[in-house]
């Protein structure tokens, strides 16, 4: 017998909503994203901080998730570019709020101790 596949249920939208974006790095990816298609090496360069196995789980896990395009192109050595789906694209104007939001209330948020 087969295992069926769970269906993943929320109790509102803003469950779901971070149920897909959840942790630091895919908002950061979906923003780098923003700007237009980019290689693996120039989003590991340009969102600091993230190790390379951490950048390659996410972006499998985006991928997955339908919010990220992995196109390769066969060369050598191989080129692969990352871009948004509509999806990723949609959420990504959702997050833009959040993000200024962030921005008008920076300092305050940077106060907040720590434990």
């Amino acid at each position: 017998m087969e295992d069926a596949v769970k269906k993943r249920q929320y109790s509102c939208g803003l469950d779901a909503a971070v149920d897909v974006v959840g942790g630091k790095w895919k908002a950061l990816l979906l923003w780098e994203l923003h700007h237009g298609p980019r290689r693996f090496g120039e989003l590991r360069r340009r969102v600091a901080g993230i190790s390379e196995k951490m950048l390659i789980q996410q972006l499998r896990e985006m991928e997955k998730a339908g919010l990220v395009d992995r196109k390769v192109h066969e060369q050598v050595p191989p080129k692969v570019v990352y871009s948004l789906t509509s999806f990723g694209d949609s959420l990504n104007t959702a997050l833009i709020p959040l993000g200024e939001w962030g921005e008008v209330h920076m300092e305050t948020i940077e106060a907040i101790p720590r434990d």
